[in-house]
């Protein structure tokens, strides 16, 4: 007699074989919700065999990793079931006893006959002591070299982008106002407006035709495309020509005013200050200014009458110093 576990389990495996995707389709955000749920049920309803797996493999002390292997053997157990050759409880029985099997053999070496053979015992490595004797983890001591370097770089791509998002977005609501603008100074052939009069009042934006207001939305979208594309992602002129339908030249032409647009509004938008500053040649007046800056400190702060200067001279023998007194220890 089938209990209901068994009976539980094969239908949430059913239901899970039901939605997955067809050759070459992509699944559909209800049945990635489906199989969600049926997985979760499923690791429900075996959450008792998974605790008496786990106690016959000596896993106590790790039971979270043991708890992640038996996931991993549950989706390996659905992904090669087969229903007309066993019961899915018989299958995934073994799944998880060699996903267990295989835990134990990586975190406890010192039961392999090899270990055994050395007398070798396995410690956890939060049991390594110090050389002050104090009891600490081990992985507290642990530097990374390079977290710094990751750590700037993952902040200046994030800036980067948000920054690029924002000039994107001004770019398009200047495509957007320059339209408007045309459109509601643009004169409606007579036929046109004297047909309008005779028909029912239609939904108008801002005093212009909605249709006129979708094209122009439309438009913006796929100039918004090719923009992205182009500036930002290193698109090929034909690749964009083909997926918005245009030409290649007209896709070099959009980019080319929106590039010169681009750069106008940087220069212009106070948010863009420092972006426009940093490609831009000083002007004279600030080299001027900076030309008349000094080097040397300031003898008389009274943080600098302690102060020296020292002169180094380079030449083909090596470097000569000559090492004189401040203007304020001369006083």
């Amino acid at each position: 007699m089938t209990s209901k576990t068994t009976l539980a389990l094969e239908a949430a495996v059913a239901l899970i074989l039901e939605n997955r995707p067809k050759d070459g389709a992509t699944s559909t955000n209800r049945q990635r919700v489906n199989v969600d749920r049926a997985h979760a049920q499923i690791m429900k309803l075996i959450a008792p065999r998974v605790r008496h797996f786990v106690r016959q493999y000596g896993l106590i002390n790790y039971f979270e990793d043991a708890e992640q292997c038996c996931a991993i053997a549950v989706h390996r157990a659905v992904e090669a079931y087969e229903p007309e050759k066993a019961q899915f409880t018989t299958f995934v029985n073994w799944q998880i006893r060699g996903e267990l099997q295989s835990l134990r053999f990586r975190l406890m070496t010192d039961q392999r006959p090899s270990a055994k053979r050395v007398e070798a015992t396995t410690i956890s490595i939060d049991a390594i002591v110090d050389a002050s004797g104090e009891k600490g983890s081990f992985l507290d001591t642990i530097e990374d070299e390079f977290a710094l370097e990751t750590t700037e770089s993952a902040a200046s791509d994030y800036l980067a982008d948000g920054a690029k998002s924002s000039l994107i977005e001004a770019y398009v609501d200047h495509l957007r106002k320059v339209g408007m603008e045309a459109l509601a100074r643009r004169p409606l052939p007579k036929r046109e407006e004297a047909a309008r009069r005779k028909e029912l009042p239609r939904l108008r934006v801002n005093g212009i035709p909605a249709a006129d207001v979708e094209k122009l939305e439309a438009t913006i979208a796929r100039e918004r495309e090719i923009v992205e594309g182009r500036l930002f992602s290193g698109a090929s002129l034909e690749q964009l020509a083909a997926d918005t339908g245009v030409t290649a030249e007209r896709v070099r032409q959009i980019t080319k005013r929106a590039a010169k647009a681009i750069a106008g509004i940087a220069a212009a938008d106070p948010r863009f200050i420092v972006m426009a500053e940093g490609g831009r040649p000083a002007s004279k007046r600030s080299q001027a200014r900076a030309s008349k800056v000094s080097i040397l400190p300031d003898a008389a702060l009274p943080h600098n009458r302690l102060s020296h200067v020292a002169a180094v001279n380079r030449t083909g023998l090596g470097y000569q110093t000559a090492i004189g007194a401040s203007a304020a220890l001369m006083q």
